[in-house]
Order: structure tokens, then C-alpha cells, then sequence
């Protein structure tokens, strides 16, 4: 039997981040490019100062070309103080505050089933997400920092920006 996961509409209030950078293909991520920075950031998170959720990172997704193959991850911890340096060889940034839609994927699911899911239920309310043109947030996930960043079977939490209605 089908397992029918519950997707909720949240408002995100505005945060600051701090964390790694990454750009490639598609078929790079495959082949383990975001793995590898996500185990990164687990080694250097005491370098990070403010983490206010230790027990969680995000992996925000934007498009690095538009219409193209390619685009940026940036595995990150919120911080809490928007003056907060990054470390030597980690990026900052600012997340606006955003409507999304969130959906939790489960260890036992397939991936490409989870996005397929909460698409079709964005679909189906009626709602819209945001352009997929130029550089914009595409969607993030919410991974547990403890869980070993090459699991064949990994559980995050799935959030992609909506529009406003």
C-alpha cells in the first residue's frame, strides 16, 4: 500500500546562513558532489558560530544558469546573528522570508517519488511555484545533521517555495 505523506503550507520567516558552496551538473550531484559537501560541513560545523538548530542543516538549491543543466547547492546552518562571519572558505547568505510547501520524505520512500508528490499536491491546490528563471531559490531540504550524508535511504524534510497569493 501507497504510504501518503501530509504536505502543509508554512511561512518561513527571513534568515541568515552559514555554510558551504557548491556548482555543477546534475549528473555531478549524482555522482556524489553535494555528498561530499555535506559531509564537510558536518566535519567544520564547530567553526560556525550562532547555529541555532545544531540538530538540523539545510540544503538550499538555486539555478546557475537559466534553462541550463547545472546549479547551486549550499549546504548551511541558520545562524542567529545576520553579522556573523563566515569561516575561511564558507559563504553567508540571506534567505527572504518565503511561503512553502513541506513535505517530509521518509528513509523506506524513493526520492524522485517524494518530489514527484509534493508537485502534484502544489498542482492540485491550485498554487504556483516560484519562476524558474534567472537565480532563484528553486527548493531546500532539511537534513539531520548526524545522518551519514552517503545513506542509500536518507529522511529530510522537502520545502519549495510558493507564491503568494
Amino acid at each position: 500500500m501507497e504510504r501518503v505523506n501530509e504536505t502543509a503550507i508554512i511561512t518561513k520567516q527571513a534568515f541568515s546562513a552559514i555554510g558551504l558552496r557548491w556548482e555543477g551538473t546534475f549528473a555531478e550531484a549524482g555522482e556524489g558532489g553535494i555528498r561530499a559537501i555535506h559531509q564537510e560541513l558536518q566535519r567544520r560545523r564547530g567553526e560556525i558560530r550562532g547555529i541555532l538548530d545544531p540538530d538540523n542543516f539545510y540544503g538550499l538549491s538555486y539555478h546557475a544558469y537559466p534553462g541550463g543543466n547545472g546549479f547551486v547547492h549550499c549546504a548551511v546552518f541558520e545562524v542567529a546573528d545576520a553579522g556573523e562571519q563566515a569561516p575561511e572558505g564558507m559563504i553567508k547568505l540571506q534567505v527572504p522570508a518565503m511561503k512553502y510547501a513541506k513535505y517530509e520524505h521518509r528513509a523506506e520512500q524513493n526520492i524522485e517519488e517524494s518530489y514527484s508528490s509534493i508537485y502534484a499536491w502544489i498542482e492540485q491546490q491550485g498554487l504556483k511555484t516560484l519562476p524558474q528563471e534567472g537565480k532563484e531559490l528553486t527548493h531546500f531540504e532539511i537534513y539531520p545533521s548526524e545522518q551519514d550524508p552517503y545513506s542509500t535511504n536518507p529522511q529530510f524534510t522537502i520545502m519549495i517555495p510558493i507564491l503568494e497569493e
